[in-house]
């Protein structure tokens, strides 16, 4: 539990990301399969996790010492 304690800003930026990448792809997409992020949802999900978590460790406080 401590990890997740100290790290949970980028556990739900990566679920957040996750999520928006999967919206992305349901809604928006690549109809004709030739991109190759946006053509499966796999693929649009991850991008979207890693994303979500890089932008969500913008939001990490500082440690004190």
């Amino acid at each position: 539990m401590p990890f997740v304690k100290k790290n949970w800003t980028y556990i739900l930026g990566a679920l957040l990301g996750a999520f928006g990448g999967y919206l992305y792809w349901r809604f928006i997409g690549c109809s004709s399969g030739t991109c190759p992020i946006t053509s499966s949802p796999l693929m649009s999900s991850l991008y979207g996790l890693i994303i979500g978590s890089l932008i969500g460790g913008l939001f990490k406080a500082k440690e004190k010492r």
